[in-house]
C-alpha cells in the first residue's frame, strides 16, 4: 500500500530507458535512485500502457537487445511496491504473452485488455494465437 503523502509520478520512457541501460553518466544513477525508491515503496510509480510499449519498441528496435532479457527487467520494474497502476495486470499480462508468442507487443496489450463484453475487432490473425476476446471481421 502506498503512503498517504507520496505523490503519484507518471514515469516517461527515457527514465525507464536509463535505469535498464544504465548507459547515461547523469541520468542513468538519477533513475536508478528513482526506481530503487519505488522497489521499497518510498516513491510511487505509474507506468501507462504506452510508455511500456515505447520501451518495448526502443529496446527492441534501437538498443537490439534480447526480447527475454528486456521482458524480464520490464515485469521486474512492475513488481516494485510503489508501481501502482489500475490496469497493472493487463500489463503483466501482456508482457507474459509477449515474452512466449511471436506476435507485437501493442497486440498483445489489446489481447490483455480483452474481456467477453470487450471484444477486439481487427483482421490481424496474430489474435488467434492468444486468448483473446475476438470478433473477426
Amino acid at each position: 500500500m502506498i503512503k498517504q503523502d507520496i505523490k503519484i509520478n507518471l514515469v516517461d520512457t527515457n527514465v525507464i530507458l536509463r535505469y535498464l541501460l544504465a548507459d547515461h553518466d547523469e541520468f542513468s544513477p538519477k533513475a536508478t535512485d528513482f526506481f530503487k525508491k519505488v522497489a521499497k515503496n518510498e516513491n510511487s510509480a505509474e507506468i501507462p500502457a504506452f510508455v511500456l510499449a515505447e520501451c518495448v519498441h526502443v529496446l527492441l528496435k534501437f538498443y537490439k537487445v534480447p526480447k527475454q532479457e528486456f521482458v524480464t527487467s520490464l515485469l521486474k520494474i512492475l513488481s516494485f511496491q510503489g508501481v501502482i497502476n489500475q490496469d497493472h495486470s493487463i500489463l503483466i499480462n501482456a508482457l507474459n504473452m509477449y515474452q512466449s508468442v511471436n506476435i507485437d507487443f501493442p497486440d498483445c496489450l489489446l489481447a490483455a485488455m480483452s474481456t467477453t463484453n470487450r471484444k477486439i475487432v481487427s483482421f490481424d490473425k496474430d489474435f488467434l494465437k492468444v486468448p483473446a476476446h475476438l470478433d473477426v471481421l
